[in-house]
């Protein structure tokens, strides 16, 4: 069965996250859609009591989709620690707290690692896209890396300043925008959100 594909016109992008907003924006940039963040509508962010990033995406798509009257995309993303056991997970953003403080949640999974030397963790990401009526398209995606402590770079926004890629030297936080835009655990998802939901240039339906 075909993935329904995005129309074009307003999207909600379901997030108060200012970063996040920006980061799922830019990615949008190229295909016809005027997006406007959940922040900007005034819409309450729901409770998210899913068990995995997918469950989360989907509930937070739906909400924001049903209350605009707008199709939605959601993101639920966070790290996972090998030696955390997945750890924060889904709980990466609530790590840092009501004042959102990444440093101090930074400093939280240091010190929860203690001096094991599996440095080992994943940036997963689940995009659902939704409608009003209660349809819902959901992608996932993952990358590899490791740990580097202290955290490095000024780029980014949450875990960034300590998670580097496979692959690279340098930490998400210490990228050029659009090279991370290019390889990261989002820009996965995203791509195969693309190919089954939208097309180039707002030629989409």
């Amino acid at each position: 069965m075909s993935a329904r594909p995005f129309a074009g016109g307003r999207l909600v992008i379901a997030s108060h996250n200012a970063g996040k907003v920006r980061e799922i924006g830019e990615l949008l940039a190229p295909f016809g859609a005027e997006v406007v963040s959940a922040g900007a509508l005034g819409l309450p962010e729901p409770e998210e009591t899913g068990s995995t990033f997918a469950e989360n995406a989907e509930l937070k798509a739906l909400a924001a989709a049903r209350a605009a009257g707008l199709p939605a995309l959601a993101d639920d993303s966070g790290l996972a620690v090998d030696v955390l056991m997945g750890a924060p997970g889904i709980y990466s953003a609530r790590w840092a707290g009501p004042a959102k403080d990444f440093g101090h949640a930074m400093k939280k999974i240091q010190e929860q690692m203690g001096e094991d030397s599996n440095r080992a963790a994943q940036f997963v990401c689940a995009l659902a896209l939704a409608w009003p009526d209660g349809h819902v398209e959901t992608f996932e995606g993952t990358i590899e890396g490791v740990l580097v402590w202290p955290p490095r770079g000024d780029k980014g926004f949450g875990y960034d300043p300590m998670f580097q890629p496979n692959g690279h030297s340098v930490t998400f936080a210490e990228m050029p925008a659009a090279h991370k835009h290019a390889i990261s655990h989002r820009a996965e998802a995203f791509h195969k959100l693309v190919a089954a939901c939208f097309r180039p240039d707002g030629a989409n339906g």
